[in-house]
């Protein structure tokens, strides 16, 4: 049979193939359509994956209205807590960060980082009066990760956009301060959702298993598993970078579009034994349709999306229920 050939794999989108700075996803975007004054965005812990039966009640599908059963991803939603409140403006049509005030001191958030014995409750007062003068206001959260079983005190802190006017966002942070925030004040069943997370770390891979070249024959030169050829005939003083090469596969941060949120339960969902490698779900969940990147345990950021798919109309699946295993 002929030698079975392709390009190799690998976007060149993603360059370089370094390991993320930190566990967690940093998010840039965000969606512009949402009015009401609320966060844009949640995070949870990556459980594991199960089976969930759905009614398939697309228009176009060749299964409409049949129970069809669908991987799903399971990610623990213990709630959020503000920690601080921040300040931007525009300057050369770039936006910088100009006041930041915190706004809690507990016990989780001094397991992080270190905080007064008082707040900046004056302080926010004075920019109250000020709102006019910055262009956007935004949230930094942290997470309870001590409401989990996974064995984690530490908690995590990202920042999170707001969606309404200026004097709404600021109104509904002071209203949440000191107050738990729930998933479900966010998000709802059936909506699609932007994924952020790191994916699972793989360490230093060879250019085989990296970006998927041939291995050469036999009879080859040097080696088998690398590339053919590092460079021209006289130039091979100089590599360009898009050789492939080893180096660190995974553990880099990723975004996946429009995943359907499936379900937010708060029932027991746990198998008799619990999750491999998890334990028991405690607290509320998220039912993701099919894989989620990321490692068991790991923090999974989840927001409204930047580019929805409209093609999939509401309503497309209806929930039946988990096939516990």
């Amino acid at each position: 049979m002929p030698t079975i050939r392709s390009p190799h794999k690998g976007s060149m989108q993603f360059w370089p193939r370094k390991r993320a700075s930190k566990p967690y996803a940093r998010v840039r975007r965000y969606s512009k359509k949402v009015k009401e004054a609320k966060l844009l965005g949640f995070a949870g812990y990556k459980v594991g994956m199960t089976q969930v039966v759905l009614l398939d009640n697309h228009p176009t599908s060749m299964t409409k209205g049949e129970e069809i059963v669908v991987p799903a991803t399971i990610i623990e939603c213990p709630p959020l807590r503000i920690a601080a409140i921040r300040f931007y403006k525009t300057k050369d049509g770039k936006e910088y960060v100009a006041e930041e005030v915190l706004v809690a001191n507990d016990k989780d958030l001094g397991r992080r980082l270190s905080v007064p014995k008082e707040t900046s409750e004056k302080k926010l007062s004075e920019l109250e009066s000020r709102i006019s003068e910055f262009s956007d206001v935004r949230a930094i959260v942290y997470t309870k990760p001590s409401l989990t079983g996974i064995g984690k005190k530490v908690p995590e802190i990202f920042e999170t956009a707001l969606g309404g006017s200026l004097t709404e966002k600021l109104a509904y942070l002071k209203s949440k301060i000191g107050k738990d925030i729930f998933v479900n004040e966010i998000f709802s069943d059936g909506q699609n959702v932007d994924i952020h997370a790191v994916t699972k770390g793989k360490g230093i891979q060879g250019p085989v298993r990296r970006f998927g070249v041939a291995i050469r024959s036999h009879k080859s030169e040097k080696t088998k598993r690398g590339p053919g050829s590092l460079a021209d005939w006289c130039s091979q003083a100089h590599i360009m970078y898009r050789v492939a090469h080893a180096g660190q596969m995974g553990y880099q941060l990723r975004t996946e579009y429009n995943k359907l949120l499936i379900k937010i339960g708060n029932d027991n969902t746990n198998p008799n034994s619990g999750f491999l490698h998890y334990g028991l779900v405690r607290n509320s969940y998220v039912l993701i349709k099919g894989s989620v990147p990321g490692s068991t345990k790991r923090l999974i950021r989840f927001n409204f999306p930047v580019r929805e798919n409209k093609s999939v109309p509401e309503g497309a699946y209806e929930f039946r229920g988990i096939i516990k295993k």
